[in-house]
């Protein structure tokens, strides 16, 4: 694996316009890309059709057209990613869930393809998402730190570093953001 410092590195070349990096970096940061896509897939219900390589490409995908992004350091592309993923994931839960109401085609389930589905999902991305908007408004760097944290799966210091704060500071929101959710998703 690459060291911190070549990721950043290839980050900055590409960001100043070498495609060759982008080339370069993208192999480095599949394998960490992967591992959060299935880190929040564990945790939505089970028989989710969304895999974590679709997932992963998805992001990629976007990724990309982030052409004009200031990339500073391999913790805050990985939040970046993070970001992306989380909206992927918000939005294929609202397509489903437009669909499971009917949505604009009327589909129907049949009797075998609606036995794998579960009921109550371990993981209702949905809800997340509405109660970190409802934090945004209260307080966006809570919110942020819980995304970075939470969908990034970054440690404190490397939440710290991207968001230029102390590494208190960090520790301290997250903190009061989980417990603050907790309450709002019980």
């Amino acid at each position: 694996m690459q060291a911190p410092d070549g990721i950043t590195q290839l980050l900055i070349n590409w960001r100043t316009g070498d495609e060759a990096a982008l080339e370069k970096l993208m192999p480095l940061v599949y394998s960490e890309l992967r591992r959060l896509a299935g880190n929040y897939l564990r945790r939505e219900q089970q028989g989710h059709t969304l895999q974590p390589t679709a997932l992963v490409n998805e992001a990629y995908l976007r990724l990309v057209d982030q052409r004009n992004a200031n990339w500073q350091n391999r913790a805050q592309f990985y939040g970046i990613a993070a970001q992306l993923m989380r909206r992927i994931l918000v939005d294929h839960a609202r397509q489903k869930h437009a669909e499971k109401r009917g949505g604009s085609d009327q589909q129907r389930l049949s009797i075998t393809s609606a036995q794998g589905l579960s009921t109550k999902p371990d993981f209702d991305v949905l809800a997340l998402h509405e109660a970190l908007e409802e934090l945004a408004s209260i307080d966006g760097q809570q919110s942020r730190i819980v995304e970075l944290k939470f969908f990034g799966g970054l440690s404190i210091e490397e939440t710290a570093e991207v968001m230029g704060l102390g590494h208190a500071t960090v520790e301290r929101d997250w903190k009061m953001a989980r417990a603050w959710l907790r309450r709002k998703l019980e």
